[in-house]
């Protein structure tokens, strides 16, 4: 075979190994959002461990994933996140605004959402408290995903984000940042102690819908107000209002 014909034979590999993928995906989105193995398969009518591990790069990439206690494959946060991003950021706002005056209330502090967007964090909303807000001049409206506790929170528990953020990039998560992250995932919430802004601490925890982190809620105020301890306090709050 010559070095043409196994270039053309890569490539219609490539081609066949992305159109599957694409249908896989369609018929999750056709089945609501989730779909067992067997579904595909049937549908797909190719070989299962063929599919099988079109769904496990699938689920690597964060474009599908699953969900403890259920064996079917849902939309991954990943592509949620690109139809987001095509979407209306109002209507997330609308449907979380009632969440964010509960946690503004019980917590005393400035409350932002945010959802990830590309490598950084997006901020969609935020309500301010009398005498503990930020400034116009602190609040930017996105920032890098290592730079705050959104951003860790994201890191967590959105399958894909971490591999997404290889040496190609320019970057690469050090093994105590990691730890960080997996730290999280296991309590549920974030930390930063004056990380993003000099002065400020912040609190993060996510924002599910239908068991899938759709984007991330956080408080923040003053180092003096809320250090450390009052913030792991706090996140028991958050979480339950959340839940």
């Amino acid at each position: 075979m010559s070095a043409t014909e196994r270039d053309g034979y890569r490539g219609a590999s490539v081609i066949q190994s992305v159109e599957r993928a694409a249908a896989i995906l369609e018929i999750i989105a056709q089945e609501g959002g989730r779909a067992h193995l067997r579904t595909i398969h049937e549908q797909m009518r190719i070989g299962k461990t063929t599919v099988h591990n079109i769904l496990k790069t699938l689920d690597r990439l964060g474009y599908v994933q699953r969900v403890p206690g259920d064996m079917r494959y849902h939309l991954g946060n990943r592509i949620l996140n690109i139809a987001r991003m095509a979407g209306d950021d109002a209507i997330l706002r609308d449907r979380v605004r009632p969440v964010l005056e509960a946690i503004a209330a019980a917590c005393g502090a400035t409350v932002l959402l945010a959802v990830p967007s590309g490598d950084e964090v997006a901020y969609l909303d935020r309500i301010e408290i009398a005498g503990g807000s930020l400034e116009a001049g602190d609040f930017r409206r996105r920032e890098k995903l290592e730079g705050s506790a959104l951003g860790l929170v994201f890191l967590a528990f959105f399958p894909g984000l971490e591999k997404r953020m290889t040496p190609v990039e320019g970057r690469v998560l050090s093994d105590a940042f990691l730890s960080q992250v997996g730290e999280v995932r296991t309590k549920g919430y974030a930390l930063d102690i004056e990380a993003s802004r000099p002065g400020w601490n912040c609190l993060a925890v996510p924002w599910r819908d239908g068991g899938l982190v759709q984007a991330g809620i956080s408080i923040t105020g003053p180092a003096g107000t809320f250090p450390r301890r009052r913030l792991i306090e706090l996140s028991w709050t958050m979480m339950s209002l959340v839940a």
